[in-house]
């Protein structure tokens, strides 16, 4: 019935009765008219930089086809100056009536002079102009880089699609925000995550530069939910060299790197055992290789830091295991930091079946996220064919395995809306209630399941469940409330549900407007 609490944490749990007992002057009451209460959602794989620029940026999100597209493009293009690149994130042509990727010539048709650069929503492919091509230095004989391709039509001419580390040719025509100047967009990101009902993100492959900002603004009060920051693995003996963070009584923290074994399924960059069942000539791209991973996953172990490896495709994933298990081989728990270093296998989209219980075995945890599934039900069966999706997505397997899974949306390359990874994880359905031909409904979890993913589980993940994750005396009062029950309403119902109250160290940080 009543929770109080005091310094940021909880102090009692149980009867109003018994909470009226810590009522003085200084008591703040806070009645949430009947709406129920939880621990803290934790988003458990989300980039929150690129969560607050997707707020300031040109957004792609829902373009429903590569027509609309266009004329978005098109009245961009329009009111471009000499110099300007127009920039955008978050098209998925899967569902679009058009069916194929976009490409430079149809960029060409609308933007002909200003380049224009337009990732997909997975972040591992863009698609940019002649334009773009041409201030790049990109031609008809450049050739793929490793882990990355420049796709080619039938006749052999690029299309202007560039797929995962081919991406890295462009990056210099977008001038990123540097500094202070990247403030308020992480600001932004993190507001907006607070008003989802989200008490904190555990943030991916973040730069030294944002740490260091994030740590600033958590200082000065400004940062209403927490952050468990992985850094991009380019950074890693920045880490190495200065160890684990911990910024403003736990509102920063930083101990994780984060590394790449492929790309997304979605632009075919997913590394597979079998060639693609769409594409018989590709069995999609691994990004990095054993001889570059294991000194580093070694050095993790031995300073007791945090490996969050992207894995989808299943060759990736087979690949991270067994990288994982020569690196326990190298260095045994005698030299290592931490015995359990919990290292988390982020995505863990496409597995071979025999792989599921090397997890538990391992003690690798599967930071998975819900909405993938249900937004990739709708393409994965051609990128793979039916046999293969015994082990996609397989939350189920994975849990009656001994592994917990850890819930997340990877936004912005999701919505980054816990209503929606909540009901994806129940009912394993889009959010219009269609599950395809052998999508494995019996993968689907409980709601206590789903309640974990997001709850306990994330703080498990973190090494924090002895402060976060369940509400009980003495952990930090980190609580989300939502407008109905998510735990008894009809499952159709739960997407449409949004945050009623977020509650931080035992602060309000989003209130629903009356």
């Amino acid at each position: 019935e009543a929770v109080a609490v005091a310094d940021g944490r909880v102090v009692y749990v149980g009867d109003r009765v018994g909470a009226d007992a810590f009522l003085d002057d200084a008591t703040q009451l806070v009645d949430l008219d009947g709406h129920p209460m939880y621990p803290g959602f934790v988003d458990s794989h989300g980039h929150l930089f690129g969560i607050g620029e997707r707020e300031t940026t040109l957004n792609l999100e829902g373009v429903g086809s590569l027509a609309e597209m266009l004329a978005i493009v098109e009245a961009e293009a329009a009111n471009a100056t000499l110099g300007d690149v127009i920039v955008g994130r978050g098209w998925i042509e899967t569902h679009w009536p058009e069916g194929r990727f976009p490409t430079r010539d149809d960029l060409d048709s609308v933007a002909p002079d200003v380049p224009v650069l337009l990732r997909r929503a997975d972040g591992h492919a863009v698609v940019i102009n002649s334009a773009a091509m041409l201030n790049s230095w990109i031609n008809e004989t450049i050739e793929n880089p490793e882990g990355g391709e420049y796709l080619r039509d039938a006749d052999g001419r690029l299309t202007g699609m560039l797929i995962d580390n081919a991406m890295a040719r462009v990056a210099d025509q977008v001038r990123a925000p540097n500094g202070a100047e990247r403030d308020p967009i992480l600001k932004t990101g993190a507001r907006v995550y607070a008003a989802y009902g989200w008490t904190g993100v555990h943030n991916m492959s973040v730069g030294i530069d944002d740490v260091e900002r994030l740590e600033a603004i958590a200082e000065a009060g400004e940062l209403p939910i927490r952050v468990v920051n992985a850094i991009d693995v380019s950074f890693a003996d920045w880490l190495f060299r200065d160890g684990a963070r911990d910024a403003a009584d736990g509102r920063v923290i930083t101990r994780g790197i984060k590394a790449y074994m492929d790309g997304a399924l979605g632009s075919r960059g997913a590394a597979l055992h079998e060639p693609y069942a769409d594409r018989p000539d590709s069995a999609g791209l691994a990004t990095w290789t054993a001889e570059d991973a294991a000194p580093i996953l070694e050095q993790a172990l031995r300073q007791g830091l945090q490996m969050h490896v992207h894995a989808i495709g299943d060759r990736g994933n087979t690949y991270l295991l067994d990288w994982i298990e020569a690196a326990y081989a190298a260095v045994p728990e005698d030299e290592r930091a931490i015995a359990n270093p919990r290292w988390r296998d982020e995505h863990s989209q496409i597995l071979r079946v025999e792989d599921i219980p090397r997890f538990a075995e391992l003690g690798v945890i599967p930071s998975m996220q819900p909405s993938h599934a249900i937004g990739d039900l709708h393409f994965a069966p051609d990128r793979l064919g039916q046999d293969r999706l015994a082990g996609a997505y397989a939350w189920r397997t994975l849990i009656d395995s001994g592994s917990i899974v850890v819930g997340g949306s990877d936004a912005p390359v999701e919505r980054g809306d816990p209503m929606i990874e909540f009901y994806a994880a129940v009912a394993r359905k889009d959010l219009d209630g269609f599950s395809g031909d052998g999508w494995h409904p019996e993968q689907a979890v409980t709601r206590d399941e789903a309640l974990k993913m997001f709850t306990l589980w994330p703080a498990y993940a973190s090494f924090q469940e002895n402060d976060l994750g369940t509400i009980e005396v003495g952990k930090r009062a980190d609580f989300s409330s939502f407008t109905a029950d998510i735990m008894t309403i009809p499952e159709a119902e739960i997407p449409r549900q949004s945050a009623y109250m977020t509650v931080v160290a035992g602060e309000i940080v989003h209130r629903a407007a009356d």
